[in-house]
């Protein structure tokens, strides 16, 4: 069943058609096609190309055909080209005629412009949606665990800071994030409906009174570039990819830090499983798989910029496959981002644990040549001097803390009593711009 075939003397073959159908993937778009096919006929009938009594019978039978579909009484199935095709051929069979009027002054290219661009804006909407749920289980998570904890460099512990302040650096990383995806909302705000195939029309429509009409901020400049630019889909999975850049990391830590090897948390039995053979198994694979999913998501911006790379202007059948990535990309986000959340949510920290590791690791020795620099020794020869004693704590596995200061002395004489105070853990924190971490 399709919109064309004057012009063609024979018949398009059964394996050209299912090549050529999108219904399967872009059914997903029925609302925003019958959204825009409802501002696209009140327009007409504003500019007096179709009458009010038109105007009204079609919207009346656009409207049914929605009804139906979102009470499972119309199916979207059968031998249509597309979600287009699906829905005008179903209006025409329910008003006749009259339905054949409603794609005047447009073009499938524009249509699709219009559908999958009013499609992705409200994807954008969600993912910001599940950014905030996200951004406030960490909040709540780093709150109810404000304990000392190693930070890290190289997977090896450094110097000391809190679980709170860790885990709210994800919490910035999901405020570019949101910015990110904002933007990309505010980028592409403008209508392509109107633009026709690529030229315009003879008619003189009124491409602002649908821009208005579908919430955007004003229609596209430019009639070619309105119906090829896929740009707004290419940002959004750019912006998903590093929210899924971001959710790996902290995936990554997740699984490192719920081993036996670190213990600094457990992960709820909600969201994790066992092994068929290993009765003892406690599984992140929640995480595990966010991670994996993350892969998919590259996978989904890659194919769509090598999609459009070669194209030229304007619309190409190329475009087709722009959406079935967009739609897996999308979802995956938005799926890993709720998980993610109920992970978080549902988190325990292993207090003792993460305090006890700060004493492992010599996480206080940068704050050692700090305290000698106060003595008015220069930094690189603090540096040294700290970097022998932990040799020699090393070889007689003890602390720095726990010399006394006659071994201290063996080192440098500018060492005395305050020292003790000034490397302790939980002091540290409170000296100079480490403060902002306890805040």
């Amino acid at each position: 069943m399709k919109l064309w075939g004057g012009r063609f003397k024979e018949k398009e073959s059964k394996l050209m058609e299912d090549f050529n159908s999108s219904l399967r993937f872009d059914k997903k778009l029925y609302k925003y096609d019958i959204q825009g096919s409802i501002a696209h006929v009140k327009m007409l009938a504003k500019c007096n190309i179709l009458t009010d009594e038109e105007k009204d019978e079609i919207i009346k039978g656009l409207i049914s055909i929605l009804k139906d579909i979102d009470e499972g009484k119309l199916l979207i199935e059968g031998e249509y080209e597309d979600i287009h095709s699906f829905v005008e051929m179903n209006l025409i069979s329910r008003i006749g005629e009259i339905g054949k009027k409603l794609h005047t002054a447009r073009s499938r290219n524009d249509q699709v412009a219009l559908d999958f661009r009013l499609y992705a804006k409200d994807r954008a909407k969600e993912i910001i949606e599940e950014i905030v749920n996200l951004k406030e289980a960490i909040v709540e998570l780093g709150d109810e665990n404000n304990v000392l904890m190693p930070g890290y460099t190289h997977l090896q512990r450094a110097q000391v800071v809190t679980f709170k302040y860790h885990i709210m650096a994800y919490y910035n990383m999901l405020v570019r994030d949101e910015k990110r995806m904002l933007n990309a909302i505010e980028v592409m705000d403008e209508s392509p409906l109107g633009c026709c195939a690529l030229a315009g029309t003879t008619y003189n429509t009124d491409r602002d009174f649908t821009a208005k009409e579908l919430g955007f901020k004003k229609p596209v400049d430019n009639f070619l570039d309105g119906v090829s630019d896929r740009d707004f889909a290419i940002e959004i999975l750019s912006a998903c990819s590093i929210i899924m850049m971001h959710l790996s990391r902290l995936s990554e830590e997740i699984i490192i830090w719920s081993s036996k090897e670190f213990d600094f948390i457990e992960i709820s039995d909600e969201f994790s499983t066992g092994s068929s053979i290993m009765p003892q198994k406690k599984n992140p694979d929640a995480a595990e798989l966010i991670r994996g999913k993350t892969g998919g998501v590259y996978g989904n911006l890659m194919a769509l910029l090598t999609t459009m790379k070669g194209i030229p202007l304007a619309y190409n059948k190329d475009m087709q496959e722009d959406k079935e990535g967009f739609f897996s990309g999308t979802n995956n986000v938005i799926s890993c981002l709720k998980i993610m959340s109920g992970m978080l949510s549902s988190l325990k920290v292993n207090e003792e644990v993460t305090k006890n590791a700060v004493k492992k690791g010599f996480l206080n020795a940068t704050e050692g040549a700090d305290y000698l620099v106060t003595k008015g020794i220069p930094f690189r020869d603090a540096h040294r001097i700290i970097g022998e004693i932990v040799l020699y704590c090393e070889e007689y596995c003890t602390t720095i803390e726990s010399l006394n200061l006659k071994e201290l002395k063996k080192f440098s004489d500018a060492f005395d009593e305050d020292i003790y105070e000034f490397i302790d853990y939980e002091s540290t924190l409170k000296r100079g711009i480490k403060k902002e971490i306890i805040k």
